[in-house]
């Protein structure tokens, strides 16, 4: 059926179109069984929002920025997915920034956000990002803000990201259940919400086993492209060295395998490693890489369903909190316990 219409929807379910448009938005006035038939009728139809008419009528874009550090790395494509699939079905259009780590062209990608009308922002922050005055300026003016992934204390707003904590708790006692005690972890820039919480789970593990915290065991990157061969170098140089790797990113984790095999390391007979990442392809990896997955296209999901409830419901809508989504820990080859 083409073009189908609301008013097609409330004629066939002898409803309002008033109610039929509603219960399509979300709204908080129409009772859960009225928007299941509704949506349910809709989806069988094929039913899409005109994004242009309800602008019209809204006076509003029915455009939400999106702002990442990065689209080619595989977690954001995965929330991008996540979030393009809820906007389209709301009648949003999503437009897409990238920071490339970048904090002065966060905040100008802000401002073209701005500039181009968008109802709400989701937002990334960049691994430069210390500072968000601009954001929450941005709330002040009014502007609906949701972040998500990686994300700040200091701004009053919903954030949306993967239980980091309990994901590096896991994969730091998996390690140790497989045998490993000197455990190397390779994270990134200390700043990052990321990077505190994933270490604080790596921290707790080892004091529930009763293995002393080392600090000349933790490295941190900053995205540069030749830097986890250095950091495994000066590890390996320890004595003693260490028996495996708990990586906190997509990019540590590859680089890191790569760096122990150009040293004739065998893995996971000389070391052990981990990686905090979304790859598809660790399972195709020499060895397959034990992995930490983030849900990341159920965050992008939650995160822009939480920001249109900001749009539409404005004051009505559910006060800032933080949403913890739970990972999954995968074991793979690169964690085997090797008897010795």
């Amino acid at each position: 059926m083409d073009n189908v219409t609301i008013k097609d929807i409330a004629k066939a379910l002898n409803l309002s179109t008033s109610t039929v448009s509603r219960a399509l938005r979300g709204s908080y006035e129409i009772n859960a069984e009225t928007k299941r038939l509704v949506m349910e009728y809709a989806e069988r139809l094929n039913y899409r929002p005109n994004p242009i008419a309800l602008s019209l009528k809204e006076n509003r874009s029915r455009a939400i920025g999106v702002i990442v550090p990065q689209i080619a790395n595989y977690f954001f494509s995965q929330a991008i997915n996540g979030i393009e699939a809820i906007a389209y079905n709301r009648g949003y259009h999503v437009i897409i920034f990238q920071t490339h780590e970048s904090y002065e062209r966060e905040v100008v990608n802000m401002q073209q956000a701005v500039s181009r009308r968008v109802d709400g922002l989701l937002i990334s922050l960049s691994s430069e990002t210390s500072d968000v005055t601009h954001l929450r300026e941005l709330q002040d003016q009014g502007m609906p803000v949701v972040l998500f992934d990686r994300v700040s204390s200091e701004l009053n707003a919903t954030q949306v990201v993967a239980d980091n904590f309990k994901g590096a708790f896991e994969a730091t006692e998996h390690l140790i259940w497989s045998g490993r005690r000197r455990i190397a972890h390779l994270t990134i820039p200390p700043f990052l919400s990321i990077t505190q919480e994933r270490l604080a789970g790596y921290r707790a593990a080892l004091e529930k086993h009763g293995i002393p915290y080392d600090e000349n065991l933790i490295r941190y990157g900053t995205f540069g492209p030749d830097e986890v061969g250095p950091m495994v170098d000066d590890l390996l140089a320890l004595e003693p060295r260490p028996d495996a790797f708990f990586t906190a990113s997509d990019r540590l984790a590859a680089g890191c395998l790569g760096a122990l095999q150009k040293r004739n390391l065998r893995i996971p007979e000389d070391i052990a490693l981990i990686g905090f990442t979304n790859m598809n392809v660790a399972e195709l990896l020499a060895p397959p890489m034990s992995t930490v997955v983030q849900p990341a296209q159920e965050i992008g999901q939650v995160a822009v369903e939480r920001l249109i409830e900001l749009i539409e419901r404005k004051q009505k809508a559910a006060p800032p909190s933080v949403i913890k989504i739970p990972t999954t820990l995968i074991a793979r080859e690169s964690t085997r316990t090797v008897v010795k």
